[in-house]
């Protein structure tokens, strides 16, 4: 059960990897614009920060439905569809994977927007860090935030169960935890 759920999430883990790669290129940089640009609220602090931009936010959605669509053609070619949450009531296409997979980088970078907003209001600079009780429920909430909303998609979309949703969090917030490590290992990124 748990390699079937890596499959139903991997488009996201692998959109979100190449996502974290492209926003340290030139290129990405080049295009950057925050998606608050750069715009205060009354107290005076960023609306959602430097690290959240409308170049970020696409690019996530064109990697995971990349990623979603060479899935259903590796399953496809494989006949595995029945190893996937997305295929329990769907057929393997193209034009579902397409749709899906934009979906689940859609939701996945929507879903980050609130904590950003949280964390600036309480001074967390952007793509950092903070001790203490504060620090350590940001953490959690960094890591399972996007798969609250990303994991609601096989829910509506197949019908997985509230209890298998639940599992979904924890795995992937695990997984969150383990491929930050790598990535800050390899200096793709600067906080864990």
């Amino acid at each position: 059960m748990i390699g079937s759920m890596y499959l139903t999430m991997s488009p996201v883990i692998v959109g979100g990897i190449l996502n974290m790669i492209f926003t340290k290129t030139p290129l990405y940089r080049k295009h950057c614009s925050p998606i608050d640009r750069n715009k205060t609220l009354k107290d005076g602090k960023r609306i959602f920060g430097d690290n959240k931009t409308w170049t970020g936010f696409f690019s996530m959605i064109v990697f995971t439905c990349l990623a979603q669509v060479i899935k259903g053609l590796i399953l496809s070619a494989a006949g595995g569809e029945q190893f996937d949450d997305f295929y329990i009531k769907h057929e393997n296409m193209l034009l579902y994977n397409v749709i899906i997979g934009a979906v689940l980088g859609f939701v996945y970078m929507l879903f980050e927007l609130p904590n950003s907003f949280v964390k600036r209001r309480f001074d967390v600079p952007p793509g950092k860090t903070v001790g203490g009780v504060r620090g350590v429920l940001f953490y959690i909430i960094d890591q399972i935030d996007s798969l609250i909303g990303v994991m609601l998609v096989p829910v509506i979309v197949s019908g997985i169960s509230f209890g298998k949703y639940l599992l979904y969090i924890l795995l992937g917030g695990g997984t969150h935890i383990a491929v930050n490590l790598i990535l800050y290992t390899a200096k793709v990124r600067k906080n864990l």
